[in-house]
């Protein structure tokens, strides 16, 4: 029996279909920048509700800058969703290593058996 595993469905990367399928959100980025940063809107946060993923982009002064930037890290990121893993295969210890690894276990075995006991003569 076969173990199917959770697969994600193929999202799309052409930025059109991107385009029509996200929610696109603006808000006040914070941090360094002064009076324009407080004044504008230029953060970007995109939504993609068919994947779960949420993007933002504040780096730029430029809302069109960080639109862009958002875009790009969202197809990364669905990208990533998109690639299906290679299924792994079972594999076995070959006969000739269990041997091997019986006598290295039994050499140091000995080698341990052999310790300790020489000191009573003393």
């Amino acid at each position: 029996m076969k173990l199917k595993a959770a697969q994600s469905p193929p999202y799309s990367l052409d930025r059109a279909v991107l385009e029509q399928e996200v929610r696109l959100d603006t808000y006040r980025a914070s941090g360094p920048g002064g009076q324009h940063v407080n004044r504008t809107e230029s953060a970007v946060r995109l939504t993609h509700p068919p994947s779960g993923v949420v993007v933002t982009a504040t780096e730029n002064r430029s809302q069109i800058r960080n639109r862009e930037v958002a875009f790009e890290r969202l197809i990364h990121r669905l990208r990533a969703l998109n690639r299906v893993p290679k299924p792994r295969k079972k594999t076995r210890v070959s006969r000739a290593a269990k041997e091997r690894r019986l006598v290295a276990k039994k050499h140091r075995a000995a080698i341990k058996r052999g310790r300790g006991r020489g000191h009573e003569e003393y």
